[in-house]
């Protein structure tokens, strides 16, 4: 089994709020699949008012982070399971849910 994380930055959720919400109820109901399925590891929403931090291996930490990510934000989903496919398929899924293309990578 490998674990593949899914993610999607927010800015291409493109919705009303009314479908934002409906997103995230179909957004859950895959989750609880998942769960069901025995694939589920972790998932969640990076807030985007929350500071990233920068932690140094001595333990010391600043409020900052890698300019290419500067403003990432949106779910993270990971899974483990048996193939690249099987990830692919949950995360169609997923961007069924949320109405976005999800990207796929695996983990090592």
């Amino acid at each position: 089994m490998t674990q593949y994380v899914i993610t999607f930055p927010a800015r291409t959720m493109v919705l009303t709020d009314e479908e934002f919400a409906q997103a995230g109820i179909d957004a859950n109901a895959v989750v609880e699949e998942m769960k069901a399925a025995g694939v589920y590891v972790a998932a969640g929403g990076i807030d985007p008012e929350a500071p990233a931090y920068l932690v140094s291996e001595d333990g010391s930490s600043v409020p900052a982070n890698y300019p290419d990510t500067a403003g990432f934000n949106g779910g993270v989903t990971i899974i483990e399971v048996d193939s690249l496919e099987d990830a692919q398929a949950w995360a169609a899924r997923i961007a069924k849910a949320c109405r976005c293309p999800q990207e796929v990578r695996g983990l090592f």
